[in-house]
């Protein structure tokens, strides 16, 4: 395991949720996306010298981390597909959790205005308000497809999103 960039990983995913809770906090973005941006540079690097980031070179939480990262990658959707190829393989390789790839699955397609597959990516009125599921293919299929990848119920889920 490779702990320093475990570690950097870390410290660049508290960074990023730190940057979150402040946009929604004063509705200014520019801290998140420029953190945003910085955090996507240096993943780029991180996969071009070592590949996707899973559990076996930087632990279970790093690669929740490495996810995190990818996932808010939202300014560089060529960078995110790159990286949805790669955790797919990781994924298959089970060095990354499935969760990773539904999550990160549905960011890329809600991005290119195509309709979700797990329902994980909802949007809002920018504050808060009007919390609304994407468009989500075949959604009476929905609960067997997230059971797959191990998430909960689409209800359970909408009821977390919602802070109930």
């Amino acid at each position: 395991m490779d702990h320093d960039l475990a570690a950097e990983l870390h410290r660049r995913a508290e960074e990023d949720q730190a940057a979150r809770r402040l946009a929604a906090t004063t509705h200014d973005g520019r801290d998140m996306c420029r953190i945003d941006a910085d955090n996507t540079a240096w993943l780029q690097q991180v996969i071009a010298e070592h590949g996707w980031p899973g559990v076996e070179l930087v632990g279970g939480k790093g690669a929740d981390e490495a996810w995190l990262l990818a996932q808010h990658a939202d300014l560089a959707p060529a960078f995110q597909r790159q990286a949805l190829e790669l955790l797919e393989v990781a994924v298959a390789a089970g060095d990354a959790p499935p969760r990773h790839l539904a999550y990160l699955t549905d960011r890329v397609l809600v991005a290119a205005g195509e309709p979700q597959v797990y329902g994980t990516q909802y949007t809002d009125d920018g504050d808060g308000s009007n919390l609304c599921l994407q468009p989500v293919a075949d959604p009476g299929r929905l609960d067997e497809r997230r059971a797959a990848m191990g998430l909960e119920p689409a209800a359970e889920y909408d009821q977390r999103m919602r802070g109930h």
